[in-house]
């Protein structure tokens, strides 16, 4: 209620407080641009007003959380990555004009499965028909299916959400299975619930105990990984970062969303009860 954005306070209404989900959909509308994409550093690693699909992803991300989505403000979001390709980029050189984390490089601007695969697994979830999802998922499932899978664990679980989601469950599981193994030798894939270090977690990958990815992992390592939650809370009742980001405003906004994805796992696999 202090440091967070509008959007994860509508968000936070929505998912413990019963509040309608159309609250999020109006605060997601400030970031709308009038190409159909979304900017305005949605994601907040980047201050970049420009639409990326990036930033389409985390609308698309919020309104899944909300249980509600703007059909038609998500079709226009379609068209424009349509008009990007088949397969899209994170970001865009548009970005270096503006303050941003070390990270965005390069490699951000390159059509890759992070987030193409992503993108359309959210896509998958939202129930839209849209031309360019089939294509986007053939792409996919091409990349999954013929080529080494990516070394990074940022793209493994993209891949794992377009698996979770794709109607081809029994091809979905196999793959999944090819995934598990890369993530043990994966960059930034942190299975020690003790390592301190920044990184994509099984909770990252498994964030509800419903997730059909929970039983990639022991049960003993996801234990371990919810104490490792609860004991990372900090005296203000929010949780850290472990990275830099551009500013000190983004570090807010990001600590407003690891405190709200924190909360809603904690809850889903019973650690805390919201009506308490």
């Amino acid at each position: 209620m202090r440091d967070g954005r509008l959007l994860e306070r509508r968000l936070f209404a929505t998912c413990f407080e019963g509040a309608p989900g159309q609250g999020v959909l109006d605060a997601l509308r400030g970031y709308a641009n009038d190409d159909g994409g979304f900017g305005h550093a949605l994601e907040p690693d980047k201050r970049c007003p420009a639409s990326l699909p990036l930033d389409v992803e985390c609308a698309l991300q919020a309104m899944v959380t909300a249980g509600v989505a703007d059909l038609a403000t998500v079709r226009r979001a379609c068209d424009y990555l349509a008009g990007i390709g088949t397969a899209v980029p994170l970001a865009f050189p548009v970005v270096e004009d503006y303050p941003r984390a070390v990270h965005f490089t390069e490699w951000t601007y390159e059509s890759a499965l992070n987030p193409t695969a992503g993108l359309a697994g959210l896509l998958y979830q939202l129930g839209v028909d849209h031309p360019w999802l089939p294509a986007a998922a053939a792409w996919s499932w091409k990349q999954i299916d013929t080529a080494e899978l990516p070394t990074d664990a940022h793209a493994l679980r993209e891949i794992l959400v377009f698996l979770a989601h794709t109607p081809e469950r029994e091809r979905a599981m196999t793959a999944a299975a090819k995934v598990r193994d890369a993530l043990t030798t994966a960059t930034h894939f942190r299975l020690d619930p003790t390592d301190p270090e920044y990184g994509v977690t099984p909770l990252s990958i498994a964030p509800s105990a419903d997730s059909p990815w929970r039983a990639l992992f022991t049960e003993e390592v996801i234990q371990g990984h919810l104490d490792r939650l609860e004991r990372d809370q900090q005296d203000d009742g929010g949780w850290p970062i472990t990275w830099e980001p551009p500013g000190q405003a983004a570090a807010l906004e990001w600590r407003g969303i690891v405190t709200l994805e924190n909360l809603r796992t904690l809850v889903s696999y019973g650690r805390l009860d919201p009506r308490r």
